[in-house]
């Protein structure tokens, strides 16, 4: 039997790997379930289904998708107690994601001193609980795609998926109605803010699937540059015309929430990763994305031009002005408790102001040291990831480094624009891509122990 290695994006998925003393595998077997295929379920049911729907009798964490990301997590947690499940060697995404995780217990322990309104408490464990499902994609991602063909798998499946919300979002804006009815599940429950559509300017804003309109938009954000790396190093013409298509149709999904945070998030993903283009992918994507635009206004004139006027003269608009009014109570907050917050999850909505801005949010709930703790998660898969595209020679390696490090830029900046770590569906697309960090240092380390470390399947052939 002759090997190819044409879908391979580096020679060192041909490395065998050492589960255990003497016993050597090779990191390209065929697995009927592994952490891609538990990945892939799990985000797949986060686009598909929408937010609003759980399993009957839950909370908002009952929604199947969140369920599976738990499971992932108490996996993960079982794996470390057996040396043939646990991924062996060192990664730094683990000691970040746990030191963030200590930060949120501390703060959790430090609410229930304060004393809490029975509204807090509830909230307090609920993010508790939701951040071991955010721990469940960050930790599987990290820890358990073995080789570069996985992890290509798993980000095929995350486009085609951001591309269904997207689509079905800029259907939604076409027809000015809400058919998120259209996906409703029989045996599962229907519970929280279902978005109605908002006008503004030139159409109504959609949330598709998600919870809302800017959710919508940072979380096709963060798909958006692994949709493009599949266009630029797709390997055959039919793989590229694919690509593209998803590219443009999360664009277009973008462009229908009308939403700042997601123009913002897209010149960010520019910034990282036109320095990683050549001249003539510049030309090719400048091309590309002069013809989308004059499609868009050719179809709907009004929609750009409100687009474009989403930035001018901000001191006369009401939702940033509205924000900015808030500063002042919140920063009063902030210097009552300054080091460790309130406790974790306890500045509720129902019972406090939305302050529509996540690291005010983490200042009240975590003080400053939840903010450094948060702000460091982002640094150091920022730092893992750059590391990685330092080391590798492979175009492809590289582009998708500088793709995951335009997400982890993404996620520390649009933090400021809304409450991001309180809207599930891009909240865990975020850990995703946190994790995926850890993935690429992983297998670009220099050492082959590190490099090709792997745990051994659940069901082999």
């Amino acid at each position: 039997m002759t090997l190819t290695t044409s879908v391979l994006a580096d020679p060192a998925d041909l490395e065998p790997t050492l589960l255990y003393e003497r016993t050597y595998a090779t990191r390209r077997r065929v697995t009927y379930v592994d952490a891609a295929v538990l990945l892939s379920f799990m985000f797949i049911l986060l686009g598909v289904l929408p937010a609003r729907l759980i399993v009957p009798g839950a909370t908002d964490l009952g929604r199947p998708s969140l369920l599976v990301g738990f499971a992932l997590f108490l996996w993960w947690v079982i794996t470390r107690f057996s040396t043939s499940l646990a991924m062996q060697g060192p990664q730094p995404i683990r000691w970040a994601f746990f030191g963030w995780l200590a930060v949120l217990l501390v703060g959790y322990a430090v609410g229930f001193l304060r004393g809490l309104t029975s509204i807090e408490a509830n909230a307090a464990d609920r993010t508790i609980l939701y951040f071991c499902v955010f721990g469940g994609a960050v930790l599987t991602a990290a820890d358990g795609l073995q080789n570069w063909v996985r992890l290509r798998s798993l980000l095929k499946a995350l486009v085609g998926t951001a591309t269904f919300v997207a689509a079905f979002g800029v259907v939604e804006y076409a027809l000015n109605r809400d058919l998120s009815y259209l996906l409703l599940v029989p045996g599962l429950q229907e519970k929280g803010w279902t978005p109605t559509l908002e006008d503004r300017g030139a159409g109504a804003r959609v949330a598709s699937t998600t919870g809302h309109y800017i959710e919508l938009a940072a979380y096709l954000a963060l798909v958006l540059p692994f949709a493009l790396h599949f266009a630029i190093h797709a390997r055959r013409p039919r793989e590229r015309v694919v690509a593209i298509t998803c590219a443009v149709i999360i664009a277009s999904g973008i462009a229908s929430t009308i939403s700042r945070t997601g123009m913002v998030a897209i010149a960010i993903m520019f910034l990282a990763l036109v320095p990683v283009w050549t001249w003539r992918m510049r030309y090719n994507i400048g091309i590309m994305i002069a013809g989308v635009l004059a499609a868009g206004m050719a179809a709907k004139p009004g929609l750009f031009n409100t687009l474009f006027h989403l930035f001018d003269n901000p001191t006369d608009n009401s939702s940033i002005s509205v924000r900015y009014e808030r500063y002042p109570m919140a920063f009063k907050y902030i210097a009552e408790r300054p080091w460790l917050g309130r406790g974790t999850g306890t500045w509720v909505s129902p019972q406090y102001q939305v302050m529509d801005n996540q690291w005010l949010d983490i200042l009240l709930n975590n003080g400053f040291v939840g903010a450094i703790g948060y702000f460091a998660l982002h640094v150091t898969a920022i730092t893992v990831a750059w590391m990685a595209l330092k080391r590798s020679n492979e175009p492809e390696v590289r582009h998708l480094c500088a793709a995951l490090i335009s997400t982890q830029f993404m996620g520390l900046i649009v933090a400021a624009t809304f409450d991001s770590l309180g809207y599930l569906t891009y909240a865990t697309t975020l850990g995703l891509t946190i994790g995926l960090c850890g993935t690429v240092w992983r297998l670009t380390h220099p050492a082959r122990m590190v490099r090709t470390s792997a745990t051994r399947p659940l069901l082999e052939r």
